[in-house]
């Protein structure tokens, strides 16, 4: 429990931004968010500013005392290489003026396909995707900023993630909602293929790990999650908890890609098909030897996201 009342900084109120103010405050951090929202629903202790985290201006007085800056924003889909690259400089820039470390939350884009072959942290930036080359850029930028000493910087990756909140996800509302009344999952590719899936309050405490260790400093790691099995066998766990036999419906490529011919959020999902037509592991080696594994049990994280699924459609 630390007892220094260090500020710490999360810009995003998303779901993983949400996870690393929950791990925060179980550590005894001082936590202040920034989004640019009206209002979010956050405990009393918690600091809530709204504004626009492109301008180096606006973050440099957001940041103003932080030790530990986030970057967990996530900007729509269909506007990741106009909106994210911005929205990271001016974090960027708020982070240094504040002299604190700033640790960003990515996910694996960057790498592109890789034929099977598990994701480590040394493989090559070879995305073949518009967005697989926005975050190959933006992770090249901070590390630039890293080495020029302009600001200490860690970087966090998880692969799809799960959890309270995450209704956008490859693994969020149309996987687990369906299943609370015996409907088939829905998924994209094949889902009889290996793929890992990332719990989100494990991503929320490993980057909160990256923040707390210098060790960390100037390098990537991938966040811990459960072990990797089938996306079927993850939908299987699904109706485990809602008791009903389990149900799986692919979207059929040749549909999902005349889809994206008119609708731009389907022309994103196409664009990323591959991760879903070849086995996608995200090995998490380095990260549990160096600092120990926090992943969620496979089964403990399907029940709780399951309990919130159940929640959030009796309160629609």
């Amino acid at each position: 429990m630390n007892t220094s009342g260090e500020l710490h900084v999360i810009f995003g109120s998303g779901p993983i931004g949400r996870a690393v103010m929950s791990e925060l405050l179980t550590r005894g951090y001082r936590v202040r968010m920034v989004n640019r929202q009206a209002s979010i629903n956050v405990p009393e202790s918690v600091e809530l500013l709204h504004g626009d985290a492109t301008d180096p201006e606006y973050t440099r007085e957001a940041c103003k005392g932080a030790v530990v800056v986030y970057n967990c924003t996530n900007p729509p889909y269909t506007k990741w290489p106009e909106m994210f690259p911005p929205l990271q400089a001016g974090i960027l820039e708020g982070a240094a003026s504040a002299g604190a470390k700033l640790i960003s939350m990515e996910n694996v884009y960057m790498y592109g396909p890789t034929s099977g072959k598990p994701l480590t942290e040394d493989l090559p930036y070879a995305a073949t995707t518009r967005k697989g080359r926005v975050r190959a850029q933006m992770a090249r930028d901070l590390f630039t900023a890293h080495q020029r000493g302009k600001v200490r910087v860690a970087i966090g990756r998880a692969s799809d993630f799960f959890g309270t909140g995450a209704l956008t996800s490859a693994a969020g509302d149309r996987m687990f909602l369906p299943p609370l009344s015996g409907k088939a999952a829905q998924v994209v590719g094949n889902p009889d293929l290996l793929h890992t899936y990332t719990y989100v309050p494990d991503i929320g405490k490993g980057l909160v790990m990256l923040g707390e260790r210098d060790e960390a400093l100037g390098q990537a790691w991938h966040l811990p999650s459960a072990q990797t099995i089938t996306t079927r066998q993850f939908i299987e766990m699904i109706f485990t908890e809602t008791a009903y036999p389990a149900r799986v419906q692919a979207i059929p490529n040749l549909l999902l890609k005349t889809l994206a011919a008119f609708n731009p959020m389907m022309r994103e999902v196409a664009e990323m098909l591959y991760e879903f037509e070849e086995p996608f592991i995200v090995d998490h080696t380095r990260f549990v030897q160096a600092f120990g594994n926090n992943a969620t049990p496979l089964h403990d994280a399907i029940a709780v996201t399951v309990a919130w699924f159940r929640k959030y459609e009796n309160e629609k």
